[in-house]
Parts: structure tokens; C-alpha cells; sequence
């Protein structure tokens, strides 16, 4: 996993042997073992880590009123058995607008006030319930509707 992957050095005399991988990818995923021999002494732990990637169709940037699908997905091995997304902090029923379907949620005319925190709630058939948040960026008019800017002749509008 180098060169993403370190260990602090310093850290090791006082008993932490924490490994650190950045950035995380999927194929990091799974099962991780770390044994520390002092003096006679053998310790060792195991930790299981589990990734979870959200992906953005199309790639952005996202243009207001073209179709996005925000997809999420896990490591974790048992079955999907709900999906639920939240957009800053409030869950988002399936409407003509959005449709959520196998940890992807389908929004059709996105609008600027789509814009922002988006989170994906994945609850798995042993009851694990693991989350993702994306920052979805919109391009687009934030403004009124009908716009009326009146200047006078020579000077300059924005």
C-alpha cells in the first residue's frame, strides 16, 4: 500500500501501533492484522475496515436540470435491505423528482436548491447500518425566476 500507508514511529514507545491509509480506496477493504513483539511479549489485534464509496452520473460538475444519479455503495458483506438519503439532515421522500432504487437515489431536473449535504443511510440484513455523506455542487442560476435589471444608457449592468 505504499506509499499511502504509515505507521508513526514516535507513537510505537508508548504503545500505539495505529496504521494510517491515505487517501482510503475500495480495494483497501477487508481485514487487517498487526502484531507488536517487546521484550517476551507478543500482542496483536485485528480490524476490519469497510469502505464506503459514493459516486456522482455524470461525473461533476452537475448542470441544473440534467439528470444525476448519486450512488452508494459498501464493503459490507450481508444484503442490502433499505436505502434511505438525507439532504441536509432531512430525509427525501421518492417523488417525481427523486427516485431511489439499490443505493442509488435518481434526481431528474436537479435545482440549485439541490445543492449541498447529501447523505446515504445503507441498513444491511444483520442490522448494520453504515452512512456516507456527499457534497453535491450544482451549476446554475441562483436568483429570481424573471430577472429585471434597468441601467442607464452608458453606464454598465451586471
Amino acid at each position: 500500500l505504499r506509499p499511502r500507508v504509515s505507521v508513526q514511529d514516535s507513537a510505537l514507545r508508548t504503545g500505539n501501533f495505529s496504521l494510517r491509509i491515505a487517501p482510503v480506496r475500495p480495494e483497501d477493504a477487508g481485514l487487517y492484522e498487526a502484531r507488536v513483539a517487546y521484550d517476551s511479549q507478543l500482542q496483536s489485534c485485528q480490524v476490519n475496515l469497510g469502505v464506503v464509496t459514493v459516486t456522482l452520473t455524470p461525473p461533476s460538475p452537475v448542470v441544473e436540470n440534467e439528470p444525476l444519479m448519486v450512488s452508494c455503495n459498501s464493503s459490507h458483506q450481508a444484503s442490502l435491505v433499505e436505502t434511505c438519503w438525507f439532504h441536509d439532515r432531512h430525509l427525501v421522500p421518492t417523488s417525481r423528482t427523486f427516485c431511489s432504487l439499490h443505493g442509488a437515489l435518481s434526481i431528474f431536473r436537479p435545482a440549485m436548491s439541490d445543492a449541498g449535504s447529501w447523505r446515504c443511510q445503507l441498513r444491511y440484513s444483520d442490522n448494520e447500518i453504515i452512512s456516507a455523506t456527499y457534497n453535491l455542487q450544482i451549476l446554475g442560476f441562483d436568483g429570481p425566476s424573471n430577472p429585471v435589471v434597468y441601467a442607464a444608457p452608458g453606464s454598465a449592468a451586471d
